[in-house]
């Protein structure tokens, strides 16, 4: 007799998990914690006839991680397989979702296995057709604040070193100080051997020398790299993409 293909246990009615995120960021600002988001989440489930078999936190896990791949996000998808659970209950939709496209493929999965998503800040129910929809908007409008934000940013960055500044950490052949300019950033300085170091990184490609024979070159002449580690292929290529700065510039 050929093997039957086994179905998927049919959700629990009216068994709902609820779900809270912060990031690192959020933990120490304290602006949304997850004891907040618990409460929102067991108000709502009273109000609206769930029973909440547990609460999953994800603690200092960033929004950028798919659901999937964070630990509490993997024990509720696990119980929505066994039908553990016919509900999953956040505060927010930016809660659980990293993106729109992570928002939809989720929930559409979700659906097909009879568990809704309740988004208790949205007033999202996407057991309802209104639900999907207001899914569908505002997942496409927040991931549009979160590509806005990371465009101003980019653009912050790119003002910040078309102006002289030094971002990053310190770099072969430089090294901040203890001083000041006018605008309160750290003044940086050459530093001379180091500044050697990069010259001859510089002379051996032009040279013709491939990553690896610079790297061996710098390790038997004894030249130490920044952090006094072994000299890779990738730390020469490293040195090679940054530009050591005058003294002058600005941290």
């Amino acid at each position: 007799m050929a093997n039957r293909k086994r179905r998927a246990p049919a959700p629990a009615p009216g068994i709902a998990v609820g779900y809270t995120r912060v990031s690192t960021t959020e933990q120490l600002d304290g602006g949304v914690s997850l004891a907040q988001q618990r409460a929102a989440i067991e108000v709502y489930a009273a109000a609206n006839g769930l029973t909440l078999s547990a609460i999953v936190e994800d603690g200092g896990v960033s929004a950028s991680i798919p659901f999937v791949e964070r630990d509490g996000g993997r024990r509720v998808v696990e119980m929505i397989e066994h039908g553990e659970v016919s509900a999953v209950v956040a505060t927010r939709l930016d809660r659980a979702f990293r993106s729109s496209l992570d928002a939809l493929a989720q929930t559409e999965a979700w659906t097909r296995r009879g568990c809704g998503v309740h988004f208790v800040s949205q007033k999202i129910d996407t057991s309802s057709a209104v639900g999907k929809l207001l899914l569908t908007m505002l997942s496409a409008v927040a991931e549009m604040e979160r590509n806005l934000v990371a465009e101003r940013t980019a653009a912050a960055l790119r003002h910040l070193a078309q102006s002289g500044v030094v971002l990053g950490a310190e770099g072969l052949g430089w090294e901040r100080i203890d001083e000041r300019d006018p605008d309160g950033r750290l003044v940086v300085r050459e530093v001379a051997d180091e500044a050697e170091t990069v010259a001859r990184i510089h002379a051996l490609r032009c040279s013709g020398y491939s990553l690896a024979a610079i790297a061996a070159t710098l390790t038997r002449e004894g030249r130490p790299s920044k952090r006094g580690g072994t000299w890779w292929p990738a730390t020469v290529r490293q040195v090679l993409m940054r530009t050591s700065p005058p003294n002058t510039r600005a941290a």
